[in-house]
């Protein structure tokens, strides 16, 4: 089965240990859920996976093949996307031009293109946006927008960097509904990283819990929201009033 994965993977700064030993493994058409409370190495996994940052120990590898030590244009090029916390959009530029430079980036034509972006607009739900200028739109729109330009060239992963932060209820559930038609539709392998555990519970099929760079906890939904070691991991960062309450978001 296609798939890919961290294997033992181990990332080290100045001494100090981010990862330690994680392994990972993300396959088609599966939402996966990576949490932890903050500091845990949850960015620093997705860095890794996606070329952004070289690990220490341990290999990254797509189908059994090797991609530790690509640059992250060519992890992207071999059909794993990413989006960033901060969005990272070209805030200058009308929306599908945002879209249309990933694709062009990507190989295609110019032409090819624009039409891609067009079609993942719409099929967003956002295609009435393509003219707004980026830096102009409400922060939700500007989360939909980095996913649609994450989609361009359909790539087999998508790794969704706490896309729901700062967003109402009824704004997550509306997120929850596009990200399983990432998986659904487009057959998409997501990996979730989210502070949002009760949208990861709602959603994801498998969930990797990191605290201190290691994994404490993994399993389905149900293991995860029962586990004394989750509970303690946030419990040890965050007052009582501030715990997540690990119920799964309808």
């Amino acid at each position: 089965m296609s798939h890919l994965s961290a294997e033992n993977v181990s990332v080290s700064f100045a001494g100090l240990k981010a990862l330690s030993s994680v392994d990972l493994q993300i396959t088609p058409g599966r939402i996966s859920g990576l949490i932890g409370p903050n500091g845990a190495g949850k960015t620093t996994l997705v860095n890794v996976l996606t070329g952004f940052q070289a690990p220490t120990e341990g290999t990254i590898k797509l189908d059994g093949a090797a991609l530790t030590g690509l640059k992250p244009h060519q992890v992207r090029r071999r059909g794993i996307a990413r989006t960033f916390q901060g969005g990272r959009l070209f805030r200058d530029l009308p929306v599908l031009d945002n879209l249309e430079v990933t694709g062009v980036g990507l190989g295609m034509s110019r032409r090819a293109a624009i039409a891609e972006a067009e079609a993942m607009l719409d099929w967003i739900g956002i295609g009435a946006l393509g003219t707004r200028i980026a830096g102009t739109l409400p922060y939700t729109d500007e989360r939909r927008v980095a996913i649609g330009r994450a989609l361009m060239g359909r790539p087999a992963y998508i790794l969704l960097d706490e896309p729901a932060a700062g967003m109402s209820a009824l704004e997550a559930r509306e997120l929850s509904a596009l990200i399983r038609h990432i998986a659904a539709d487009l057959g998409c392998g997501v990996l979730l990283i989210e502070h949002n555990v009760g949208l990861v519970l709602g959603l994801c099929e498998h969930i990797v819990v990191l605290d201190s760079g290691a994994i404490i906890e993994e399993g389905p939904p149900a293991a995860i929201r029962d586990s004394e070691k989750v509970r303690h991991a946030y419990m040890g960062t965050a007052a009582n009033t501030d715990l997540p309450v690990l119920e799964a978001m309808e």
